[in-house]
């Protein structure tokens, strides 16, 4: 069986402008090059394998979810290869993908018809059912919902949408407690039914129960990888 998503040592850096360099003018002035060079991600390479489930942990400021927007393909890596056969969902931050302006009901249409799916009265009305929004709060613009409706409405559209890879990023620690016990049912549905799950989480305890394998990042590297119960441990016993 071939890997759905493969890294092969994977770098990825960013250029800071740390001259104070605003513009053409004041780069052409400039006596000495403003850029530098930063690492984020070093040497990045793992498999993702069909129906497998990967968590990923690591310290904040580690490249998390650097190493989860390259997988989107938001960020090109500057060496090696990411070869991916598979659709993906990506779900990356809380809010991402919604547009603050428009109203609830307004985005799950935008986003259903970017995912390619018709945005039928059946589909948003079940999407509706798993936010537990209602109607007045979907007809509100999305900028004056709180961080666990945004939560709420980003994780129903996300879901609704079939593809091979689901990418979660972090966004399980807002919302309660029952729609937090939805979106795990939720998974482990997508999980049963062939799905791979990329999670981030800081809290390890979720990373054991929805992922076999995982990985743990520090500093841009990849420092252990395997089963996640061992990486959770080790996760534990750096802090």
């Amino acid at each position: 069986m071939n890997p759905i998503l493969e890294y092969q040592h994977v770098w990825i850096r960013y250029r800071d402008n740390y001259g104070g360099i605003h513009s053409v003018k004041d780069w052409v002035t400039s006596l000495r090059n403003p850029f530098h060079t930063k690492v984020i991600l070093e040497d990045i390479s793992f498999k993702l394998m069909p129906g497998e489930s990967l968590g990923i942990l690591g310290r904040n400021g580690c490249g998390k979810s650097t190493l989860l927007r390259s997988i989107g393909g938001i960020i090109k890596p500057a060496k090696g290869k990411i070869i991916c056969s598979a659709s993906i969902a990506p779900i990356l931050a809380l809010g991402a993908g919604l547009e603050m302006e428009l109203t609830g009901f307004e985005n799950i249409r935008l986003l259903l018809s970017l995912y390619g799916v018709r945005p039928t009265a059946e589909r948003i009305r079940s999407i509706q059912l798993f936010s537990e929004l209602d109607d007045v709060t979907l007809n509100h613009t999305v900028k004056c919902y709180s961080s666990g409706m945004l939560a709420r409405l980003a994780f129903s559209i996300s879901f609704h949408h079939d593809c091979d890879i689901y990418i979660i990023d972090e966004v399980l620690a807002v919302g309660d407690l029952g729609f937090q016990a939805k979106c795990t049912e939720r998974i482990r549905q997508l999980k049963d039914t062939g799905k791979s799950i990329i999670f981030v989480s800081h809290f390890p305890d979720e990373v054991q129960q929805i992922c076999e394998q995982a990985i743990l990042l520090e500093q841009g590297k990849i420092i252990n990888q395997g089963k996640s119960s061992v990486i959770c441990q080790q996760y534990k016993e750096i802090f």
